[in-house]
């Protein structure tokens, strides 16, 4: 370089500028993945070589050296190890959402340990990973040239999804940072749909397409992004765990930027050799690393940071993740798990910054961008791809119409090709003579002589209309933004129905530090009690559906002297309402009662509540939340007496309890049940007795009023139950001999308040006294209790639908002596596995006393 082509430069212009370029080369070639196919570029050159290798998934493993080797030979000149780790986090379940890579042999694990090396383990892409890279060879998107110009690559894969919300990423380049959480496939997908068919609805109405219905509007940009917060309810870990509370969510996605805290989910186990407690972790938090975890525990319990802990375990295996915390005597497993979640990695933060490359830049998009900037990505891939399909249909369309034109002429065409000397002569003779291009002259001349046959002229014909059909359709889809927008709406749910899966990461509401209803599986359990006092839960599971008319299995071991004489079903989340025969209320958390197995007794509920020396359980209400407005609770006494009160009125119970109404020195509180306000009252009786009233006839009263006449009573005769009725119910009523009936509803006349009823069902003879009456509809279960403890689980359309003033049929088979005393709903539980004896209203052959053969056994 001669001295006169030499020009100074400011030193510090050229470190800026030299520096800005190779931040540019890190952020855009390296460290930030592409809105639009989610990857970068390191991992869409190991997908591309994979493909390109044929290691489909329905293929056979391949060496991941040899995947390496091509890669870096190829497309990416930067050593083997990045590569190697590129293609073991494609693979790792987790750390990929879904993962594009289906690896063989030893990949790593959760404790942190490294994969084997690559000339052991083996790999191929997922089914996933090939979708994504579907369409390649149709002009799709742009390929570039590698880096040594010896072939090329694609500048971004295809994907179908948007790929980087599914799967997240996460990378450091110079001065700024990703960090994206993956999401569950089929709300991304929902999401996707939903913005496409807002965005039509307003393409629609702009070119005068079309009206809104009745209705509809033109949704803001606000509104679409609050409708997202509701479809894509948060991310979606590997790993599940738990996401408390949503603002941080909400910020992110409203912002590109937030915050979420995610905590382990655990259990509280019970040793039954050594009787201590155990908290048991199944799920840890995203991209902690388990062994570290276990040794932080370790060390913060010898420092005596944590206390109450005497043992801690790793039961890890291939079934799944298992900590065991092993607690000392006495400990509270809410106090030390509340202490593990501040001090230890079971609960963290993860810090979202929804940073990624679009259209060349790095930018900060909030959730509705990323998803727009997809659909647009999509819209122009689905186009590229129809417009490919054009060409090609058009150019074999072509050439069959010079087939068909030469088959039309063939006398004409067989004999200027044989008059010809030479195939430049023969092929300008087919153009000049019959009007053919170049190309379909060819055509004709490379034709085989079979395709002469008749059949194989109608194969010509039958091909070329449909290629005309096809043709026409794909003209159609272009000229129509709203068809090619419906391709790709259909082929994003043929995606979501390919490869959608039910959500691993629960999110709960932030109620202050913690919760302990955050520990406690939402499940129905089985509430009972005894005549003395004694309450237990016990999942429904454990009850086996039966016919009706069978034996039932133990459902509660009672002394000789006392009985069950309640049985209840709840969810483990709900409030249960205490309400006792003296008209006070107490309140419960269920999962506070204690969980026990179906023969064991239960703890006193007198160590539960405060309940007064002299009080007794009159009825068990379940509520999911106390503040609901516009909801009551109606009370019933044995005396016939009713009374309507706010659900409000009872949000806030003292240990001591509340008064819920008032009662008589000689009349007690029997049933309780919450009302919308609006509906229908039912009562029946000990004798057989019953009314119908609406409810609006009894007016809202406070907690501490009487109540009004609901029924009159014949002497001797008492309420036994009370019930709102429900829409479609028909009214089931048990007696104390085990005998019942379901009868609709429409059979009990309208009343008003405070007569004397009619008929519900005959008493006398074999049926004995009522002891239950329900309001049950077809599809749910009931549960039927004996006061020795037996207990019969059943369907409601499996008891007959006969006549009101009948005797009903056997529901239940008792031992002598016993006798029914009370029944429950549940809805949609298990399968009827005991048969009935057909056409028959009596019970199965009596089964014998010994165990597994008259009794149901635990599911």
């Amino acid at each position: 370089m001669d001295a006169a082509s030499k020009l100074p430069v400011n030193i510090e212009d050229e470190m800026k500028r030299s520096y800005m370029d190779y931040a540019m080369s890190v952020i855009i070639g390296r460290a930030l993945p592409d809105v639009r196919d989610g990857l970068k570029p390191a991992h869409r050159r190991v997908l591309y070589g994979m493909r390109l290798m044929g290691l489909a998934s329905n293929r056979a493993y391949r060496k991941c050296a040899k995947v390496v080797g091509e890669v870096m030979g190829n497309y990416h000149p930067h050593g083997d190890q990045s590569i190697y780790d590129t293609l073991v986090r494609l693979s790792q379940s987790f750390n990929m959402r879904y993962p594009l890579v289906d690896g063989q042999g030893n990949f790593g694990s959760l404790d942190g340990d490294p994969p084997a090396a690559m000339r052991y383990t083996e790999a191929r892409l997922q089914a996933l990973a090939e979708d994504l890279m579907a369409d390649l060879e149709k002009d799709t998107v742009d390929f570039v040239p590698n880096y040594d110009e010896t072939t090329e690559e694609p500048t971004v894969l295809p994907a179908p999804i948007p790929n980087l919300l599914v799967n997240g990423s996460s990378g450091i380049a110079v001065g700024m940072a990703t960090n994206v959480p993956p999401h569950n496939l089929g709300e991304v997908i929902d999401g996707v749909v939903y913005v496409i068919d807002e965005q039509q609805k307003a393409r629609r109405l702009a070119v005068g397409e079309g009206a809104l219905a009745e209705g509809e509007r033109i949704t803001t940009r606000e509104d679409r992004l609050r409708q997202l917060f509701r479809i894509i309810t948060g991310p979606d870990f590997p790993t599940g765990a738990i996401i408390v509370g949503r603002s941080g969510i909400v910020q992110a996605y409203r912002d590109g930027r937030g915050s979420i805290t995610v905590r382990s989910r655990t259990d509280v186990e019970i040793s039954k050799k050594s009787d201590k407690q155990s908290i048991v972790v199944t799920e840890i938090p995203y991209q902690v690393n388990k062994k570290r975890l276990i040794e932080n525990i370790a060390e913060l319990v010898r420092e005596k940071t944590i206390e109450g802990i005497s043992d801690l375990r790793d039961e890890s295996d291939r079934e799944g993740l298992r900590i065991v915390i092993e607690l000392k005597r006495g400990e509270v497993p809410e106090v030390v798990l509340n202490n593990l979640y501040k001090h230890t990695q079971l609960q963290t933060s993860f810090g979202i910054i929804m940073l990624a490359i679009a259209r060349g830049r790095p930018k900060v998009l909030n959730i509705l961008e990323f998803i727009e900037e997809f659909i647009d990505f999509r819209r122009e891939v689905v186009r590229r791809r129809i417009e490919f399909e054009l060409r090609k249909a058009e150019a074999r369309a072509h050439i069959l119409e010079g087939l068909r034109i030469a088959l039309d002429h063939l006398d004409q065409v067989i004999a200027l090709i044989r008059a010809a000397k030479t195939t430049p002569e023969a092929r300008d003779g087919l153009t000049s003579a019959f009007g053919l291009s170049v190309l379909q002259a060819q055509a004709i001349l490379e034709m085989q002589l079979q395709r002469l046959t008749g059949l194989e002229r109608q194969k010509v014909l039958d091909e070329l209309a449909e290629l005309m059909m096809l043709i026409e359709r794909l003209r159609g889809i272009l000229a129509s933004e709203s068809q090619l927008m419906q391709v790709v709406v259909d082929e994003l749910k043929a995606i979501r129905a390919k490869f959608a899966d039910p959500r691993r990461t629960e999110i709960v509401e932030a109620e202050g530090e913690f919760r302990v209803e955050d520990l406690i599986a939402d499940e129905d359990v089985a509430i009972t009690v005894t005549g003395t006092g004694y309450i237990k839960r016990t999942p429904i599971t454990e009850y086996r559906s039966q016919r009706r008319g069978g034996r039932g299995r133990i459902g509660m071991r009672t002394r000789e002297e006392d009985f069950v004489n309640h049985l209840f079903v709840a969810s483990t989340h709900s409030y249960i309402l205490i309400f006792s025969d003296r008209g006070r209320c107490y309140w419960l958390k269920v999962h506070e009662i204690p969980d026990v197995v179906a023969a064991g007794k239960g703890k006193a509920i007198a160590n539960l509540v405060s309940m007064q020396p002299d009080e007794k359980i009159a009825a068990l209400l379940s509520v999911r939340e106390l503040e609901t407005p516009d909801r009551y609770i109606v009370l019933c006494t044995r005396k016939g007496t009713v009374k309507k009160t706010e659900l409000t009125a009872f949000s806030n119970p003292r240990a001591g309890g509340i008064i819920a109404i008032g009662v008589d020195e000689d009349d007690a509180v029997m049933g309780v049940q919450l009302s919308d306000g609006k509906s229908e009252i039912f009562i029946g009786t000990r004798d057989g007795m019953s009314i119908r009233f609406p409810e609006e006839d009894i007016r809202a009263m406070g907690r501490t009023a009487y109540g009004v006449r609901g029924i009159s009573l014949r002497e001797g005769d008492e309420v036994l139950g009370m019930e709102v009725l429900r829409p479609g119910g028909t009214i089931l009523t048990v007696t104390e001999n085990g005998y019942g009936k379901r009868t609709e509803v429409e059979e009990y006349r309208l009343q008003g308040r405070g007569g004397s009823g009619i008929i519900n069902i005959q008493t006398a003879g074999r049926n004995g006294r009522v002891v239950g009456v329900s309001c049950v509809l077809e599809h749910e279960e009931l549960m039927f209790i004996t006061q020795q403890g037996m207990i019969l689980r059943t369907q409601a359309s499996g008891i007959s639908l006969i006549g009101r003033a009948t005797q009903g049929v056997r529901l239940i088979d008792m031992d002598e002596g016993d006798r029914a005393v009370s029944v429950a709903r549940l809805e949609d539980q298990g399968s009827v596995d005991e048969p009935a004896a057909p056409g028959s209203d009596e019970p199965p052959a009596e089964p014998s006393e010994e165990p597994g053969s008259g009794q149901s056994e635990p599911n």
